[in-house]
């Protein structure tokens, strides 16, 4: 079968993992083009899928202006700049992966649904969960009624202190205006699975939680506003950002604080750029705690929570029946299946260990279904359509609606009111 091509829209750190897999499946996938405003970026992904300069553009218009280039747009720039290029993209006849969340404004979520569907593209969005061993393999165990009818879901999406700083408070997550609420930028595919474990359409939402932690109101006693200007804690801050970014570890997150990974250059991003601010006088304002409680259509509950204050980086999860229950975590890629009666448990666990990196296989197992799905042109079959993404993206709008209204709200008539609008 013929390989498929692909050009990529924005090349941070998400764009470039994932087409690693053209890297390393050359006969299935071809990068052909890059669309990237920041020069650096840009040259460093145009030399790694050797491109010719014609086919490195500095802002998708231009890549739009030139008949179509390839089979696939994959599109990861930041979350408030999926729109546009999205619906230009489909016009232009190109098949489409986006980047999670679809976007920060829930009217255009639904817009997007909604092109889904009148367009004749595949249009996919990277809810790479789905794609790992440990959720594919609780879904199959869910199908089959190993414990029975599934009653309730409790998930637990434990952000990590240092991430927590890194992303939402210092980085590129940290206010809503710039983003999105973090439900839905750090949460969306948490959202998503339980929406495709419950396995019906979400009716009711409820939320609590709060930024209670990184305020200028914690602060240590004489903490300047950036950690080098003579931080009197420093030793025993957690989140003294030379601990985090002056280390001899120049992957992930410290990759992210400046495109030259020297130590010079590093010191000068942590001297004048974001990242070295002290996280208690940083202009943040997302939660750093937050609990969902869902019902859906079919009866099945589920609690979910996404907390800043944890030690790992990690999913954990418990999933109750009228025969059993299944507990699960995702970084150790461990299942264990409690019956109800005998006593019996049945323990489940995979060769590699998932890890933080490429969300345990989710990822490339990603990127490898949409190959085989433009390859196949299954238009409305994908895993993760976005005419079918739609529904979790509610759910993360209605959730920070309810947190900040203190109120249950019925997703139907949040999704009617949008349409109203």
């Amino acid at each position: 079968m013929r390989k498929v091509t692909v050009a990529l829209i924005g090349a941070g750190l998400r764009g470039v993992n994932y087409l690693n897999y053209a890297l390393q499946h050359p006969h299935e996938l071809e990068v052909v083009a890059v669309a990237e405003p920041n020069h650096e970026r840009r040259e460093y992904f145009k030399a790694l899928h050797n491109l010719p300069d014609e086919m490195c553009f500095v802002d998708w218009d231009a890549l739009f202006a030139e008949t179509r280039l390839a089979d696939v747009v994959l599109i990861c720039t930041q979350d408030k700049l999926h729109f546009e290029p999205v619906g230009k993209a489909l016009k232009a006849g190109y098949h489409v992966l986006l980047e999670k969340p679809m976007s920060p404004d829930a009217k255009e979520c639904v817009e997007m649904g909604e092109m889904a569907k009148s367009y004749n593209r595949i249009f996919s969005i990277c809810h790479v969960l789905r794609y790992t061993n440990f959720f594919s393999t609780i879904k199959s165990l869910l199908t089959s009624k190993v414990i029975g009818d599934l009653m309730s879901i409790q998930l637990n999406e434990n952000v990590g202190y240092w991430h927590h700083a890194h992303s939402f408070v210092r980085g590129n997550w940290s206010r809503k205006s710039e983003s999105s609420p973090m439900i839905l930028s750090k949460s969306s595919h948490d959202l998503d699975i339980l929406y495709w474990l419950a396995g019906a359409s979400c009716t009711h939402v409820a939320s609590f939680g709060s930024l209670s932690h990184f305020i200028s109101d914690q602060a240590p006693e004489g903490a300047p506003h950036r950690c080098l200007d003579g931080c009197p804690v420093a030793d025993e801050c957690l989140y003294y950002a030379p601990k985090q970014y002056l280390t001899e570890d120049t992957g992930w997150p410290t990759a992210a604080i400046s495109n030259d990974s020297s130590y010079e250059a590093r010191l000068k991003a942590l001297q004048e750029g974001p990242y070295g601010r002290c996280v208690y006088h940083c202009d943040n304002d997302v939660v750093d705690h937050q609990v969902v409680n869902l019902e859906f259509e079919n009866g099945v509950t589920a609690g979910f929570s996404m907390n800043a204050f944890t030690r790992d980086i990690s999913r954990t999860i418990k999933l109750m029946g009228t025969k059993g229950e299944i507990r699960g975590a995702m970084e150790k890629n461990e299942i264990e299946i409690l019956h109800f009666g005998s006593g019996k448990v049945e323990r489940i666990s995979f060769e590699t260990a998932g890890g933080h990196a490429g969300h345990g296989g989710g990822d490339m197992g990603l990127i490898k279904d949409f190959v085989k799905l433009v390859r196949q042109g299954g238009i409305n079959d994908g895993l993760t359509a976005a005419s079918h993404s739609v529904q979790s993206h509610l759910m993360a709008f209605a959730a920070e609606k309810a947190r900040e209204e203190q109120c249950v709200i019925d997703i139907k008539e949040f999704a009617a009111s949008l349409m109203a609008e």
